[in-house]
């Protein structure tokens, strides 16, 4: 409604890791769906046969990307996924890991939206419930915190191009101040799958997995 109401006025409007459909505002953007996409190939290489996705909030166009893109190599393989939702935050991503265990089928993977509530999954299954990541549950997240590499978590997660996506929103958002007029850019940039310790590694695992690898 912010956006909307700011074109009405005439004022650029440029969006970081967020876009509006049908808006006349510029945006910059992870590829989200390829990034669920390829946490979905990796789980199902890697001979999971339950996977779980904790959603962000329901409303954010990156949780329902990562989700989209997670989803349909699920249907494409005949998976059902497993579905909780942990708005964000570590507190009720750990509540939403423990609910997805506690199911009479529960999950062998877990993707999070994004890396805190990561690490609440990865608390939950370790601390909360005394099961090991990764032989027992696959935890991956999304976006590469500082936190993710730190020992205690070794997350396996999805690289925001984060530099990038700063500088071409800032760039962008100067040159529409200038020039109202202007076209507006909306792009979509590729991000990095990290490799750490969190997840199981399929067999044979090859270059094209291992887009960047951190030990």
């Amino acid at each position: 409604e912010m956006a909307f109401e700011c074109e009405r006025w005439g004022t650029p409007v440029t969006l970081f890791n967020r876009y509006i459909p049908d808006s006349n505002a510029s945006w910059f953007c992870c590829d989200n769906i390829a990034g669920g996409k390829k946490i979905g190939q990796l789980f199902l290489d890697s001979g999971h046969k339950r996977p779980a996705y904790i959603a962000g909030t329901e409303d954010t166009s990156t949780s329902i990307d990562r989700e989209r893109g997670f989803l349909q190599v699920m249907d494409e393989n005949g998976l059902k996924i497993l579905r909780g939702v942990g708005n964000y935050n570590y507190n009720d991503a750990y509540t939403a890991a423990v609910r997805l265990m506690e199911r009479p089928d529960p999950a062998d993977a877990i993707f999070c939206s994004n890396d805190i509530m990561a690490f609440g999954a990865l608390d939950a299954i370790r601390s909360g419930l005394g099961l090991k990541v990764p032989e027992d549950v696959s935890i991956i997240g999304f976006d590469d915190i500082p936190m993710a590499s730190w020992p205690s978590f070794n997350l396996t997660t999805v690289r925001q191009p984060i530099k990038r996506m700063v500088d071409a929103s800032v760039e962008e958002l100067l040159a529409r101040i200038e020039n109202p007029e202007k076209t507006p850019l909306q792009l979509v940039i590729p991000g990095e799958l990290v490799i750490r310790s969190s997840a199981r590694m399929p067999d044979g695992l090859n270059s094209g997995w291992v887009i960047s690898q951190d030990r």
